[in-house]
């Protein structure tokens, strides 16, 4: 069976929203877009290389999947292992509006069959049999996917930033949930990447 791996750009106060520009995203006002950047240095565009490296599929909510289609296809340099990943490997796409996707390799997973989307991703990890499949950004997606246990992993790659307001990954309400850290690394600008693995629902004691 596949796994489902969720990578998310995170500031310290758990905001995802547009981490990679200024017009990326202003839902709600958001005035903060960017905020990425600045903490991006070589190290972790190796980081993200790695990791895309390990791909076989990528699921992607509707509005990551526009941003992503905007861009990486007309990256057709083989040196960019990134765009390369990203333009040759299945794409599925969460979107019940979504109809005629333009980019090559691109299925899309409208959640109506019985099940919904959770038990269409289920299948798909079935399916696929031993790869891995990442999530990148994709937040409403992620928060729909949680309470059902289909995500495998959480990369949470934290930049050393406090924003105060926007979009966060995890929702107020959902299962209280315990993980486990199975990686860590960190880069010279301050952002650090956790990998975490869900354990089950959160347990509690006292001192």
């Amino acid at each position: 069976m596949a796994k489902l791996l969720l990578t998310t750009f995170l500031t310290l106060d758990g905001v995802m929203q547009a981490p990679g520009g200024p017009e990326e995203d202003r839902a709600d006002g958001f005035a903060h877009g960017g905020w990425l950047f600045p903490f991006a240095d070589e190290e972790f565009g190796q980081l993200m290389t790695r990791l895309m490296d390990r791909a076989g599929a990528f699921l992607l909510g509707r509005r990551t999947y526009d941003i992503f289609a905007s861009y990486w296809p007309h990256l057709t340099d083989p040196a960019n292992r990134i765009a390369t990943q990203l333009n040759s490997l299945p794409k599925y796409v969460g979107s019940t509006t979504l109809r005629e996707p333009s980019w090559h390799n691109t299925t899309v997973l409208t959640g109506a069959d019985p099940g919904g989307l959770a038990g269409q991703v289920a299948a798909l990890k079935d399916r696929l049999g031993d790869v891995e499949i990442q999530i990148h950004g994709s937040g409403a997606l992620a928060r729909a996917l949680m309470p059902h246990g289909v995500i495998d992993e959480y990369h949470l790659v934290t930049a050393p930033v406090r924003l105060g307001t926007g979009q966060r990954l995890f929702p107020e309400a959902g299962p209280a949930t315990a993980f486990r850290l199975v990686d860590t690394r960190s880069t010279p600008s301050g952002i650090v990447a956790n990998t975490y693995r869900p354990t089950g629902p959160a347990t509690y004691g006292t001192f």
